[in-house]
């Protein structure tokens, strides 16, 4: 049984995306309520998959630490570990994305949204396969 199925990125994109107010996507970085809405609409789709009450808690719970506090970001910046030291370049120059200033505005807006939903489909599959 594969880990990823294309149920699970559908769900994932129906509550990440359709199911996500202008008010939530807005708001959820910098207030409780707006992201904690999206948490709890955003794991409404999953009920689909599965009825495991611990799964569907990780999956939300984690949406919402994941999205409220920008998680990728770090993800981002950490990944330039992995290569020589002259490529990486502090955190207070990369903490508003995680990237170096220097990257265009459209390929950090990109590459944070493929990491924000990588994390995600891995934490879901995760939690829909063993819990």
């Amino acid at each position: 049984m594969p880990l990823f199925t294309l149920d699970q990125v559908m769900v994932h994109i129906f509550g990440d995306y359709f199911l996500q107010s202008d008010w939530m996507a807005t708001g959820k970085k910098d207030k409780v309520l707006p992201c904690l809405f999206h948490a709890v609409t955003y794991v409404l789709p999953f009920l689909l998959l599965t009825r495991s009450i611990l799964a569907l808690l990780v999956i939300s719970g984690t949406h919402f630490v994941i999205d409220h506090w920008g998680l990728a970001r770090y993800l981002a910046w950490l990944k330039n570990f992995l290569g020589p030291k002259s490529s990486r370049r502090p955190w207070k120059e990369c903490k508003l994305t995680g990237f170096s200033p220097d990257r265009p505005i459209w390929l950090v807006v990109w590459l944070t949204i493929i990491m924000d939903n990588s994390i995600h489909l891995l934490i879901n599959a995760l939690s829909i396969r063993y819990l």
